[in-house]
């Protein structure tokens, strides 16, 4: 049944899932909430179990996450799992990823903060995600985790790596090291509210929330499963309610955020080739974006790297991020 709710969520003429609708999964059953939106509720709590939020597809065009959860739903559907913790699995834009596109309207990892305003398709799924993981975290009087995952536009200097949303709450130390065993190759801390999926659960529900970037965007069916093997066994551990892997922060570099790059002006432009690779440094004096109301954005004080660069992002939304190495967390 669990792969029938992966198809029918992803189909472009869906079946709607009847609301409420359960079955048996090894260790508990599950609960189709509505067509991208799965709960995994075990029979019996193990002892390392913490609520889970598990999403993919907030853009439409990352597949290799959408492949990953469905991998790892069909060996817990096979009985090679058993489920010992409860699981909010959520496919994000539905039809964005029909599409195959990144969106459709607005970028749906831009709207996730209460009292949002806005109107629209993707709004709305905003809007009714925020509501059905308010009411997971409210079943669920355990630790919480979110993760998020994506895949970027562009190649990297580390093609896997994690991005720490900013909230008042700490980071356990447990996540970084099972991070790294996850196969993570940085870390980027950001410096200020940014209103992700991930940045939602950390700033409402002060759960241990990450954006995930899983390599580069490809189509269905041309992803490499074999390089996210350790994102799968982390999952895994999850699922099951088992002490997280833990890895070495060696193997990790770290970065903080030190300013976002904003396109205010019809008349923006960025300087360097936006094939250019998140993490890539640019030396003192460097000029980076030209803006008709802001002016030049130069590299000052010290070396800067970029993540993220688009420069055909909606006016006044963020055209890159701009940071800088940093210590690892101890």
């Amino acid at each position: 049944m669990l792969d029938e709710w992966l198809a029918s969520s992803l189909d472009a003429d869906p079946v709607e899932p009847r609301e409420g609708r359960e079955g048996k999964v090894p260790g508990g059953r599950y609960r189709l909430h509505a067509p991208g939106i799965l709960e995994l509720l075990p029979d019996e709590l193990a002892p390392e179990a913490q609520a889970c939020v598990v999403s993919a597809g907030i853009h439409g065009n990352e597949t290799a996450p959408i492949e990953l959860v469905g991998t790892w739903l069909a060996r817990l559907e096979a009985g090679q799992l058993r489920l010992g913790a409860p699981v909010l699995v959520i496919l994000g834009n539905l039809e964005a990823i029909r599409q195959g596109t990144r969106f459709c309207t607005t970028n749906l990892n831009r709207l996730f903060q209460r009292g949002l305003d806005m109107e629209g398709d993707e709004p709305d799924r905003a809007r009714e995600l925020m509501a059905v993981v308010d009411a997971f975290f409210a079943r669920h009087a355990l630790s919480r985790v979110h993760y998020d995952m994506h895949t970027a536009i562009r190649d990297s200097r580390y093609p896997r790596f994690a991005v720490e949303p900013f909230a008042e709450s700490e980071t356990d130390p447990a996540q970084w090291h099972g991070l790294a065993a996850a196969g993570m190759q940085a870390a980027l801390h950001q410096h200020r509210h940014s209103w992700t999926f991930s940045h939602y659960s950390k700033h409402y529900h002060a759960a241990q929330a990450f954006t995930l970037e899983l390599g580069k965007v490809r189509p269905f069916g041309e992803n490499d499963l074999d390089a996210l093997a350790g994102m799968l066994t982390l999952l895994e551990a999850l699922l099951e309610g088992r002490q997280m892997p833990s890895g070495n922060l060696k193997d990790v570099r770290f970065f903080r955020v030190v300013s976002e790059l904003m396109r205010q002006s019809q008349d923006f432009a960025l300087c360097f080739s936006e094939e250019t690779p998140n993490f890539t440094e640019f030396a003192v004096g460097t000029r980076l974006a030209h803006d008709g109301q802001a002016g030049d954005t130069i590299v000052e004080e010290a070396p800067v790297a970029v993540v993220f660069p688009n420069a055909q992002v909606e006016l006044g939304a963020r055209a890159a991020l701009l940071v800088r190495a940093c210590p690892p967390p101890t």
